[in-house]
């Protein structure tokens, strides 16, 4: 029996026997100055979309709403970890972005002009982001916990003459001191910045310069500055960047990927309705950052073109403590929530008990993204925490579609949720699995995961890369864009992605995902996360090289580590040879929650990890480290 809602069959067989009717039809519920010429025009590897229209995702997402009598509704939530709250309706939002993109042009930021932000995710960074569209200039947003060569190298990318800051930011209680390295940054050689705007967020006096730079402008002068100037939406053609971002750094060299205001806004928008059932009267929290494309797309664009309520936080979500984010849900009457499983995992180490005592009536649904949501963890969530009340969805996507990928239909049709899977191939999207020779392969083998035909929220180009762009995404399978992702398609259509396609461990012949092994380790229920890698042995080729994080309530033990090698063996055969297993506090990732598998393979293989400037805690590179060397001091003897 085929477990897939007639209804959604019917939608993804019109975005694939019509596709430029298909996308006609969802770009009618974008706003356009000027309606599309054309849909889709191909000039390989590029492309474009909607051709001579003319739009602003920033208008689209904060006028219209006032146009269309919504100017009371709450628009934007701003929270921080510390209980700091700020509320903007739709009229307060749109006097806010009119005034701060008056500012701009008062610093003659014009159209086309690259503004980076290196912001908190806060109110004023938000409007921020608005106001650069607003004006027709493009924001190249930087995660605001990146180091200052990180932030000096993505402001030089991108050209950027004016970086928007603030002095600090909250983290786990603590201020970090983000004025030091915007400092460190601008104060490099060759440095493109002019003028640096300052948000003054601590105690300090406000309007106090943190150092001396002829470039500072206190924030308040900055808006002062602008009174009078002119603060009306620039019309883009739609193929005009909106902005730029780096990819989120799991390889040495971050690209930039440019989104534009048509392609992006119409796709983002589509897949809000489809995969994630956005409406006007949700309070939806996406408890990612600003930083990456998911804060992007589903804290700040599509939840506000959709008219919804939107949260955003500042902080660790388990800070003060683990009960935070449920605290949080009741209070405001959240009734969509996207997160990570890296979040779901963390909160999965301190065990229901935080979870208990809210009430969670208005919640409707839960949506993860960033890497599998293993089967445990989603376990966890849908069935002891929320009792299957509520679906918990996993589906992907990556930085360069601007929006989901593959995932569950659920405002459209929900179609029966397999742990593990990422879903299937949303509307629009066109996929296969193909072999090392780029030759399709049947349901069920493993392989590469390809995309078979443009859609509007993927990239058309890289910042400055254009032969970069051709050589990364569309060289490998001639016409297919490769994905890098290693993955299976069952016999229902299903996804299952097994890690990236370099990451695969090769035991005696047999290809083993990262993910399919980290799975079976977190079937134990004293692991709360596990990052494996391949390490290198005379008579496999490869084995298993395994870091652990336990639970609270569980110890590292010669017993535990028996007990964990005995489930993955039950789990995987007897080929997941598992080489060395070892207890660790924390796992190296990214800032967005991605396992650094190369520098867990780097610190097995005993070299430089090489540039981990977007780790999340550079301490637990040094864990794994650590780790390592005692196991093989033991090992040896030492």
């Amino acid at each position: 029996m085929d477990p897939i809602n007639p209804l959604v069959r019917r939608v993804v067989a019109e975005a694939r026997d019509d596709p430029d009717a298909f996308w006609r039809k969802a770009s009618q519920d974008l706003y356009w100055a000027r309606t599309p010429e054309r849909i889709f025009e191909a000039d390989p590897p590029t492309f474009r979309w909607f051709g001579g229209g003319q739009t602003n995702i920033a208008y689209a997402a904060v006028d219209r709403n006032v146009e269309l009598g919504r100017g009371g509704h709450t628009a934007l939530i701003c929270l921080r970890e510390d209980g700091q709250r700020r509320s903007l309706t739709y009229a307060a939002l749109h006097h806010e972005v009119r005034r701060t993109a008056a500012a701009l042009r008062a610093l003659g930021v014009d159209r086309g002009d690259r503004v980076t932000l290196y912001m908190p995710t806060c109110a004023e960074a938000i409007v921020a982001m608005l106001a650069v569209l607003r004006v027709g200039a493009v924001h190249s947003v930087v995660f605001a916990g990146f180091g200052s060569g990180a932030l000096a190298d993505r402001v030089a990318a991108s050209g950027s003459r004016l970086v928007l800051t603030a002095d600090v930011t909250m983290r786990k209680g603590r201020e970090v001191d983000l004025a030091a390295i915007v400092r460190d940054a601008v104060d490099v050689a060759d440095s493109p910045v002019e003028r640096i705007v300052m948000l003054q967020r601590s105690g300090a006096e406000a309007g106090r310069p943190t150092w001396q730079d002829p470039r500072l402008i206190d924030w308040q002068a900055f808006l002062d500055a602008g009174q009078g100037a002119d603060d009306g939406p620039v019309w883009l053609e739609s193929n005009e960047p909106a902005f730029i971002l780096a990819t989120s750094g799991t390889t040495a060299k971050p690209k930039l990927a440019v989104h534009t205001h048509g392609g992006y806004g119409v796709y983002i928008t589509a897949q809000g309705r489809w995969c994630f059932g956005l409406q006007p009267d949700d309070v939806w929290w996406c408890t990612s950052d600003i930083g990456w494309v998911v804060g992007h797309s589903y804290i700040v664009y599509a939840p506000l073109m959709r008219g919804a309520t939107t949260l955003a936080f500042e902080g660790a979500i388990d800070h003060p403590d683990a009960s935070s984010p449920w605290r949080l849900m009741a209070e405001f009457g959240v009734t969509g929530v996207f997160t990570s499983p890296t979040a779901v995992r963390l909160l999965m180490r301190y065990g229901t008990d935080a979870t208990t005592g809210y009430q969670l009536g208005s919640l409707k649904r839960v949506f993860c993204a960033g890497e599998t949501l293993n089967a445990p963890a989603w376990e966890w969530l849908q069935r002891e925490v929320l009792r299957d009340r509520v679906p918990v969805i996993d589906h992907m996507w990556q930085t360069e579609t601007g929006g989901p990928v593959f995932g569950n239909p659920y405002g459209i049709a929900m179609v029966p949720i397999k742990p593990g899977s990422a879903g299937i191939p949303l509307p629009g999207v066109e996929c296969e699995v193909v072999d090392a020779a780029g030759q399709p392969l049947a349901a069920t083998e493993k392989g590469i995961m390809v995309i078979k035909r443009p859609f509007p929220g993927l990239i058309a180009s890289l910042w400055g890369e254009p032969e970069r762009y051709a050589k990364d995404y569309w060289s490998r399978v001639p016409g297919r864009y490769w994905t890098g992702d290693s993955a299976h398609i069952d016999e229902d259509g299903y996804v299952w992605f097994a890690g990236r396609a370099d990451e695969i461990i090769k035991i005696a012949g047999h290809r083993l995902g990262t993910i399919e092994a980290e799975t079976a380790l977190l079937k134990h229920p004293a692991v709360a996360e596990a990052g494996v890698t391949g390490q290198p042995d005379e008579l496999r080729g490869e084995t298993i090289a395994a870091f652990v994080v336990l639970r609270q309530g569980h110890a590292p033990s010669a017993n535990l580590r028996e007990e964990l090698l005995a489930t993955a063996r039950r789990e995987l055969g007897p080929v997941a040879v598992i080489g060395r297993l070892e207890f660790v506090a924390n796992l190296p990732k990214t800032r967005s929650g991605k396992i650094m598998r190369r520098v867990l393979k780097a610190v097995v293989q005993g070299r430089d990890p090489g540039d981990v400037t977007t780790i999340e805690d550079e301490a637990s590179v040094e864990e794994a480290r650590e780790a390592w060397a005692s196991m093989r001091d033991e090992v040896s003897g030492r």
